[in-house]
């Protein structure tokens, strides 16, 4: 399942601070369709994320009845990615 979308980044900030843009309602129905069959507990669920020509692996992370994309700093710093950036991010799960 592939699944494209644009989004703003925001930041949490916890003991160290987290990078994430928030997965859209439709698109994060799509993905919990397929959720029991992919994630590997606590409704984590792996992708590989791809922004401009940088692509990572990561797991989604589900917020609020959807889904949050970490964005890590391997893939922040090549595609100059900062905070409030409006980016699109293409998702790949192994369905």
């Amino acid at each position: 399942m592939q699944l494209s979308f644009d989004g703003v980044v925001w930041e949490w900030r916890g003991p160290a601070p987290y990078h994430f843009v928030t997965v859209p309602p439709d698109e994060a129905e799509e993905i919990a369709e397929v959720a029991r069959a992919v994630t590997y507990g606590w409704g984590m669920i792996p992708v590989e994320v791809r922004v401009g020509v940088t692509v990572s692996t990561t797991s989604l992370w589900p917020k609020d009845g959807g889904y949050v994309v970490p964005l890590k700093v391997a893939l922040r710093r090549p595609e100059r990615i900062a905070l409030d950036d409006t980016i699109t991010v293409t998702l790949t799960i192994d369905v």
